[in-house]
């Protein structure tokens, strides 16, 4: 299709095309992913009206990677019809950027303009290219082994029996969720990133420091930017993105993040999810000026780290609150563990006592939270310092010794303190 679409110069016959590409790839990835989704849907919708229908779901096995290769190459062919990118006749190479093995599973989500070049060009070793591939690969490893599959199991205390829990440990465990499916999946990029260097490749940065953003503009540009800047460019702006009228522009953006959580799984909780997010950005953008004047009538404008921590506070909360409900087993316990957020909580944090007996269900050992903690304390710190040039960027500007020196305290970190005995599975494996 990618090379029809070339040749031709007839308008009606390229739209044809490109609708035949979309409806290919969109219905292999509709069959195999949400098919069960929508049979099941579809009946739920007639049992309200009290109409009972026999049906039967398919038991089907779902491709490896399927919704990250799907958009890869949709936006092949929509960029060639767009003429921003010229087709391939080189079938090696297509299919290589379609399956390139680091990123197959779970992205980043490349764009054929940037990667198919570089199938189709010679490579040579780089040993300064290597080693920062490597770089990554070791920060992916700490946030993946030692911070993400360490607050897994604290995590999973929680959201698997919510009838048990209320007011803090519900706080705790939504707060460590978002570190956790943070540092799983953007360990998982710098992995991917970092193993693609050692081949000569280079793929995009599909995470930038995004928990640390005052605003969920701004932590939606930092995070999973490879699918964000995707449905940017694929649907938002196709729908006429901000240059329309206002109820227009907010019904774009719910648009994008309704299909963005359909995106992540056959499931309402995704849609809930991802709509919600929507819902924020409207909101946010809609009350940008009132809370200009707002923070300049209390005087936060005079103190700039204050007001940056607040707007930081904030937005760390509604993400992780919106999380609740990726994270929940159902709606059920999703609305349990929302129900149960406020109750009793100022009496669980009146005393230091009262807080170590109501986490110690979460922890088995003080030394075990004393250890996540120290983790905690050193992701966080690194975590900040690399967030206007990444981890190679920052290493390559100490001198010898002390970088060698911080390559071995993070592998014996992760020797020491990560997560071997309990492996997690990666959280996006299972999108």
């Amino acid at each position: 299709i990618g090379i029809k679409l070339d040749a031709s110069i007839n308008n009606k016959h390229r739209k044809l095309l490109l609708i035949l590409s979309l409806s290919f790839n969109l219905g292999l990835l509709g069959f195999f992913k949400y098919f069960n989704f929508f049979v099941d849907s579809f009946i739920d919708l007639f049992n309200l009206f009290g109409i009972t229908l026999q049906h039967r779901t398919l038991s089907i096995l779902l491709p490896v990677g399927i919704s990250f290769y799907t958009f890869q190459t949709l936006s092949y062919t929509i960029d060639i019809y767009r003429k921003k990118i010229t087709a391939t006749k080189n079938a090696l190479a297509f299919f290589s950027f379609v399956s390139f093995f680091p990123q197959l599973v779970a992205g980043p989500i490349e764009r054929a303009s940037e990667l198919l070049p570089q199938f189709l060009k010679k490579r040579k070793f780089s040993y300064a290219f290597a080693v920062s591939g490597l770089r990554q690969i070791l920060w992916g490893l700490f946030k993946k082994v030692v911070i993400a599959d360490n607050i897994a199991q604290h995590v999973d205390i929680v959201y698997s029996s919510p009838e048990n829990f209320y007011g803090l440990p519900v706080i705790i465990a939504t707060i460590l969720f978002t570190f956790q499916v943070y540092c799983d999946f953007s360990g998982y990029s710098d992995i991917a990133i970092g193993v693609a260097k050692l081949f000569g490749f280079k793929l995009m940065t599909n995470f930038n420091t995004p928990l640390f953003s005052k605003s969920m503009k701004e932590l939606w540009n930092r995070w999973h930017i490879s699918l964000s800047t995707w449905f940017r460019d694929y649907l938002y702006y196709p729908l006429g993105g901000n240059k329309v009228s206002k109820p227009k522009w907010a019904l774009n953006i719910f648009i994008t993040f309704f299909i963005s959580g359909l995106w992540h799984g056959p499931s309402v909780a995704f849609v809930v999810w991802g709509s919600l997010n929507g819902i924020y950005l409207i909101i946010e953008a809609l009350t940008q000026d009132f809370r200009i004047r707002f923070y300049k009538l209390i005087g936060f404008v005079k103190f700039p780290t204050i007001l940056k921590a607040t707007q930081i506070f904030f937005t760390f909360s509604l993400f992780a609150f919106s999380l609740i409900i990726f994270r929940a087993e159902n709606g059920y316990d999703a609305l349990t563990l929302i129900g149960r957020l406020p109750q009793q909580l100022i009496t669980q944090v009146t005393s230091v006592d009262a807080i170590i007996s109501t986490l110690t269900p979460m922890f088995s050992t003080q030394l075990e939270l004393v250890y996540l903690l120290c983790s905690f304390a050193l992701f966080i710190s690194v975590d900040l310092l690399i967030r206007n040039k990444g981890i190679d960027g920052v290493l390559r500007t100490i001198p010898t010794f002390g970088r060698i020196s911080i390559y071995y305290i993070i592998i014996s970190w992760i020797l020491f303190f990560g997560a071997f005995e309990k492996p997690q599975e990666f959280v996006y494996f299972q999108f």
